[in-house]
């Protein structure tokens, strides 16, 4: 049995639907019954499971062979540091206690960093707390997901301007989509090979790294319109992080991590096992972004009185 946490989301549903197309038999960890429909349509296993519980964590995966954990940073709690800490450690004690075969986790670029990265130190706490896990572990760590840019693309749509907490503009960094993240989640799952080390780390990202200058490029050609990128000020990323309705404490992980960003921290570490590249270009994520962008847009004045 292959056991995906987070199987809902992009990376775990491509995950959960790789290994179904290759025949095993896949057991989707999800939060609510709705989120399993999908993946009981494809002959998923459903299980309904909290992170923070630790019975139902125990549950999905008693029996496993393989478990790919997912523990997502909690946007809504006060405190999201504290909330995926006690996520990260729930998980790690039932992997512990009934460990499969293998354990792979879905990391981040700077997961090496113990400090100073916001929400990637949390990534950090997550590969260390599964270091006892008597399991083959498969660190897989991602650059920066593209799908991260829908946050802004409406009001680059509307107004003409991407703002971007990446300093300078025309700095390239990696970005991955999601699916490729899931695709080779599944491919390193399916390896029978033993690694020759445990954890066996892998960095993914794009073949091509891209600036915020690219990024508002691509997103005016695909609108057809003219878009610009602006640098937000770093004393105005809190407040801009606020207005997007993320608390005190989330948005001091976030400035925090694109600090580290900024000064070149986050970043394929020297260490790393393996490196892989996504086949899947930024354009493609955006035009899927921009198109669900103008859709919401037109059904909302459709809407309107």
């Amino acid at each position: 049995m292959f056991v995906i946490f987070g199987a809902a989301g992009n990376v775990g549903g491509t995950s959960a639907a790789a290994l179904r197309r290759a025949g095993r038999p896949v057991r989707a960890v999800v939060r609510d019954e709705t989120q399993g429909a999908p993946l009981a349509e494809i002959g998923c296993e459903i299980m309904i499971s909290d992170l923070l519980d630790p019975p139902t964590v125990a549950r999905a995966i008693k029996g496993a062979r393989a478990v790919q954990i997912l523990c997502p940073v909690p946007r809504a709690h006060a405190d999201p540091a504290s909330d995926m800490r006690r996520m990260i450690e729930v998980a790690a004690d039932a992997l512990r206690a009934d460990p499969p075969q293998r354990v792979l986790a879905l990391s981040d670029y700077g997961a090496e960093h113990a400090s100073g990265t916001g929400i990637t130190t949390l990534f950090h706490y997550l590969e260390t707390q599964l270091q006892a896990v008597a399991s083959q572990l498969t660190f897989l760590r991602a650059a920066e997901h593209m799908h991260n840019w829908a946050r802004v693309l409406p009001i680059a749509l509307s107004k003409g301007v991407l703002p971007s907490l990446h300093h300078p503009l025309d700095k390239l960094f990696p970005t991955v989509a999601a699916r490729d993240v899931g695709l080779l989640a599944a491919e390193l799952l399916l390896d029978e090979q033993p690694a020759k080390t445990s954890p066996h780390v892998v960095s993914i990202e794009a073949r091509e790294r891209v600036s915020a200058f690219d990024v508002a490029r691509l997103v005016g050609e695909l609108a057809h319109r003219t878009v610009v990128a602006r640098e937000v000020p770093r004393g105005e990323w809190a407040a801009t992080l606020h207005a997007a309705g993320l608390g005190e404490q989330h948005a001091r992980l976030i400035t925090d991590l694109y600090d580290a960003h900024n000064a070149g921290r986050i970043d394929v570490e020297a260490e790393v096992s393996e490196r892989r590249f996504g086949a899947t270009a930024l354009a493609e994520v955006l035009a899927e972004i921009v198109a669900r962008v103008a859709a919401s847009a037109s059904a909302s004045a459709s809407a309107a009185p």
